[in-house]
């Protein structure tokens, strides 16, 4: 597996489009709602939108865009709502799998999945090994996942595999191995959409240097003209990774004479 580097080690490279782009698809329930429908529906039309984005970003030349489509707190949620998320869930992985393959796009699926039930199991499996050859975008899906969840996992495998380490001996290099997300770069870009502010619990380890857009829009209505937006956003960002904007003037002065 590719070490990929640390944001608060070493200094990524940037560019206009971000490498690897981090989703949590709000407001399915709000855009339901609105319209007079039931919360479920919201879900389903949310669907078309992650082909709409997964689509796009594989045109326009992302190699990694995860969603975070249930997380470990949304078992809260009313036992209706996540009956139908579960039967939502299988059915998309159904329906799925072979369009992605078909577009060379590998599906990658990160959290406690123990928790659901066989046929989800054995689906994700599957859907893995049938896109496990395909390059041109991971396309990741945090399902029963959370950021602490992640990071205690993540060190509970460390310590199995050294045994002797002592506390001033764990560093980030040992750590980062064991992270649901380990074959990935760290996100360029995050978003939400739905209105709220905040990452819930999502790649928290990951998010340590991401660019953080927010918008309005419900999930739903997040189309290509949207994440286009949020792109256009992303490229006038100054990514100082800790340095100055001196500094980063410096090395764009330096690079050029080069």
């Amino acid at each position: 597996m590719t070490q990929h580097l640390s944001s608060t080690i070493d200094i990524p490279e940037v560019s206009a489009i971000p490498r690897h782009v981090a989703i949590i698809m709000d407001g399915n329930g709000r855009w339901a709602s609105k319209r007079l429908m039931p919360r479920v529906a919201g879900h389903s039309e949310g669907l078309g939108a992650v082909r709409k984005i997964v689509q796009e970003c594989r045109r326009i030349g992302v190699e990694y865009l995860t969603v975070f489509a249930f997380s470990s707190e949304n078992w809260r949620r009313p036992p209706e709502e996540v009956g139908f998320l579960m039967k939502l869930f299988l059915k998309s992985l159904k329906g799925e799998v072979s369009r992605l393959a078909e577009n060379d796009i590998s599906l990658r699926l990160i959290g406690d999945l123990s928790r659901f039930d066989s046929a989800i199991q054995e689906m994700v499996q599957f859907s893995e090994e049938k896109t496990a050859g395909c390059k041109a975008l991971t396309f990741t899906i945090a399902a029963n996942y959370g950021g602490r969840w992640d990071i205690l996992q993540a060190m509970r495998r460390c310590l199995e595999v050294n045994p002797n380490l002592k506390p001033e001996e764990l560093s980030e290099e040992l750590l980062q191995p064991h992270l649901s997300m380990a074959y990935a770069p760290e996100p360029d870009l995050f978003i939400r959409t739905g209105g709220e502010q905040r990452v819930s619990n999502f790649l928290l380890w990951q998010l340590a240097y991401t660019e953080l857009y927010f918008t309005d829009v419900l999930w739903p209505d997040f189309d290509e003209l949207e994440l286009r937006k949020a792109f256009d956003w992303f490229s006038q960002r100054e990514r100082r990774f800790g340095r100055t904007s001196a500094q980063l003037a410096s090395q764009v002065m330096s690079d050029a004479v080069c």
